[in-house]
């Protein structure tokens, strides 16, 4: 067969797929303008990094900082880079009044503050994410429901909320998920929804409509995967937003507990510190803690820009 007689799309024998057979493809633009802002690219590396650090914090820390038996109270509070009583370990970042090492407590404090926003994020986004794609494809009264509880959850300001739910169900990480999960799904609701509005009035929503196929079928294959871009932008910035929440909570004595503490604690630990000189006890932490959501925010920033180019500025 010809070049002029071979199909379209067919590779004859032997023939190599170059790279520019799937340069074009949908993915491989998304990564390219995605790449195109190296603030992004570089947070997008740091989130990755941040998140291999807390994964394998039991295998590169140097301390387990709540094992106790890994304590000596002779080296609490030690400055960055003073050593052991007896020198055989250097604290980077200093210590705390237990004698904690500061750089292995904020790696494991990292991996309870992405674990728990990654995780109430997921829950949140499944619950709102169905119920605002239900509400636009059914309207009526169950688009009026789910919406007006949307509304009530959104007119009370989150902390409010998140004081209320902890102050009834007490300390806990997996308290702290579901009142993360009380606050969040609202807002996946809401954006899901009204993509989906848009999405239903489409004609391949009425072809499958036409089709006969199932409500089932048309919501979660046809409907739902159309409504995802917007979703992930919320999704990203949302994260950010549990973790902020979570240090919020757990400052004010409300969130995890002491011995399972996240950036959030370990600040509040060594805040009355602070006057006295040993700002490396709450200072290490909090920038810890503010670079982790500024570059998950930058990262979101940039999907936002290239799943929806018409807020680009």
């Amino acid at each position: 067969m010809t070049d002029a007689a071979k199909p379209t799309g067919v590779l004859a024998e032997n023939e190599v797929l170059t790279p520019g057979r799937w340069r074009g493809s949908p993915a491989a633009r998304f990564a390219a303008e995605f790449a195109a802002s190296p603030v992004a690219v570089a947070s997008l590396i740091l989130v990755v990094f941040l998140a291999l650090l807390a994964i394998f914090a039991d295998f590169i820390t140097p301390q387990d900082p709540y094992d106790l038996l890994q304590l000596d109270i002779m080296n609490g509070v030690l400055a960055p880079g003073e050593t052991t009583f007896d020198g055989s370990q250097t604290f980077w970042l200093g210590t705390d009044p237990q004698g904690r090492d500061m750089l292995s407590a904020i790696i494991y404090g990292l991996r309870m503050s992405l674990g728990v926003g990654a995780m109430s994020t997921v829950i949140a986004l499944t619950i709102g994410m169905s119920l605002g794609v239900l509400a636009a494809y059914f309207g009526g009264k169950v688009d009026t429901v789910i919406m007006r509880l949307v509304d009530l959850q959104l007119s009370f300001p989150t902390i409010l909320i998140a004081l209320i739910l902890l102050a009834a169900l007490g300390k806990g990480v997996d308290k702290v998920v579901i009142a993360l999960i009380a606050i969040q799904w609202a807002y996946y609701a809401r954006t899901v929804r009204g993509t989906a509005l848009v999405e239903r009035r489409k004609e391949y929503i009425e072809a499958a409509t036409c089709l006969a196929l199932s409500h089932r079928r048309i919501v979660f294959n046809h409907l739902l995967p159309n409504c995802l871009p917007p979703l992930i932008v919320v999704a990203t910035v949302q994260v950010a937003n549990a973790i902020a929440l979570e240090a919020t909570l757990s400052f004010l004595g409300l969130g995890v507990p002491i011995t399972e503490p996240s950036l959030g604690l370990l600040i509040a630990n060594g805040y009355e510190y602070m006057l006295s000189g040993k700002y490396w006890i709450s200072f290490f932490p909090g920038i810890a803690l503010l670079v982790t959501i500024v570059a998950i925010n930058l990262v979101g920033d940039q999907l936002r820009d290239v799943l929806n180019p018409r807020l680009r500025r």
